[in-house]
């Protein structure tokens, strides 16, 4: 008996060290289960909605009142979750600053999510972007994940868009630019359905150095889908004006936001993959 307990003692020790790295780069996860504020910040926990971007001063806490953002009790991938219900919606987004860790100069971290759709019968036309964060524009310093407008069926991609001085210094119009020129990693058939949660997670390193070697990694269900090329990848935020910004023309189901303060290993994303609690477990 004395065995069988040491040896239980000795699997949950060493499970407990294999995770202290993961909580330990953790800066922000927002599990919705308790709520809407996140569970854990360093900086403000509180979601906020606002009309648009440019209107952000005339942000609220709290989803928005008309609706189109709602808790979905129960039906969240752990506990609870948050439903985007219409395509035109107002705003919803989490502050960045001291909750998305920055940095001027060699600067990596990690953005991990859940997604619930079928985007062949869900999404209304054009553009979806489930993330995007940045103090901007969507091509100007900016990370976003989006799903295609115009392929059957919709194409599922990672941006990664550097300063648009730095990825266009020659301010090319984006639709003449080849699609293998655009820092965008792209999954032709990603394993979307109705009734199914994806994990999405991106992880980027060696930002802000001034040379060619800053990658970034998309990985789906804790599989590596592909990556960027190592380029140079300025990113100039001011962290008190950049958002994390959810579901933009989005319609599906949303949960379990995660940010942390360093790129995460393969091994790593897909041990976030397989926490049986979801990230809350690391807390």
């Amino acid at each position: 008996m004395k065995n069988a307990i040491s040896l239980l003692l000795l699997i949950a020790t060493g499970a407990f060290a294999a995770e202290r790295p993961l909580r330990d780069a953790l800066t922000f996860h927002a599990s919705f289960d308790s709520g809407i504020d996140a569970d854990f910040a360093r900086g403000d926990k509180r979601l906020y909605s606002a009309p648009s971007m440019q209107k952000k001063s005339e942000a609220k806490t709290g989803l928005p009142e008309s609706g189109e953002v709602v808790v979905a009790k129960g039906e969240g991938r752990f506990g609870d979750g948050l439903r985007f219900l219409k395509k035109k919606s107002p705003l919803v987004f989490f502050e960045t600053e001291k909750n998305f860790h920055y940095s001027r100069t060699n600067w990596s971290g990690a953005v991990s999510f859940w997604l619930s759709l079928d985007p062949e019968t869900e999404l209304e036309p054009g553009y979806t972007d489930p993330i995007q964060i940045t103090p901007r524009a969507w091509d100007d310093a900016a990370f976003f994940v989006e799903f295609g407008k115009d392929e059957k069926p919709r194409h599922f991609r990672l941006g990664v868009y550097a300063d648009h001085k730095v990825w266009n210094p020659n301010n090319r119009d984006w639709n003449a630019i080849p699609f293998a020129e655009k820092p965008l990693v792209s999954v032709e058939r990603p394993p979307f359905a109705k009734g199914k949660w994806t994990h999405i997670v991106f992880t980027f390193e060696n930002f802000n150095t001034g040379r060619p070697n800053g990658v970034a990694t998309l990985y789906l269900d804790g599989k590596r889908q592909g990556a960027l090329s190592p380029r140079v990848q300025t990113f100039t935020w001011d962290p008190s004006k950049t958002l994390i910004m959810l579901g933009l023309s989005y319609i599906g189901l949303w949960d379990e936001l995660s940010i942390f303060d360093r790129a995460l290993s393969a091994e790593e994303v897909k041990s976030l993959h397989e926490l049986p609690g979801g990230v809350t477990a690391l807390l």
